[in-house]
């Protein structure tokens, strides 16, 4: 009796390993690639219909607390309660460097949209609510007390004395 050579186990095995290697390096590639947002040009350029005003505030933060909190955090640090179990972690929306370059357009969008991690809000959320949100978030990037006030006296330069006068 004649044994069935070994070659092709070994090439079984070895296609095996190449297969679970490669889906290791996708789930590598995706952890680690992160794409930003891609909003169409005309939902960038809309305007909030609705002004800044006390009000407007007031009526977003139940509205914050209930849906964003858990998330981004009562101060909106991306800190919530459930932040760290995603992937991507929620946004810093205290972070004015950042949120100064996105319109009002693009934050109704992401909150409209939705994008995994974050859910969608367009049917759970009115649209007033969604631009009402918009306006909160502005409003947790900009500085709620002003800078604090210099250490010393700023002194006025020194007058010059022009010889010959």
């Amino acid at each position: 009796m004649t044994t069935p050579p070994k070659k092709p186990k070994t090439l079984l095995k070895l296609l095996f390993a190449l297969v679970i290697a490669l889906i290791f390096l996708s789930i590598g590639l995706a952890a680690f690639h992160k794409t930003p947002w891609s909003v169409p040009l005309e939902d960038k350029l809309r305007k909030n219909p609705l002004t800044a005003s006390d009000a407007n505030l007031t009526a977003a933060k139940p509205v914050f607390s209930e849906y964003c909190a858990n998330c981004h955090g009562d101060s909106g640090k991306g800190d919530g309660s459930d932040a760290m179990m995603y992937d991507p972690s929620p946004s810093d929306l205290t972070d004015a460097k950042h949120m100064n370059t996105l319109t009002d357009g693009e934050i109704f969008y992401q909150i409209t949209q939705g994008r995994k991690p974050m859910p969608s809000f367009r049917k759970k959320l009115t649209e007033d609510q969604r631009w009402r949100l918009v306006i909160l978030v502005r409003s947790l990037a900009s500085p709620t007390t002003p800078p604090p006030a210099p250490t010393t006296t700023p002194q006025p330069p020194p007058k010059k004395v022009m010889a010959g006068l």
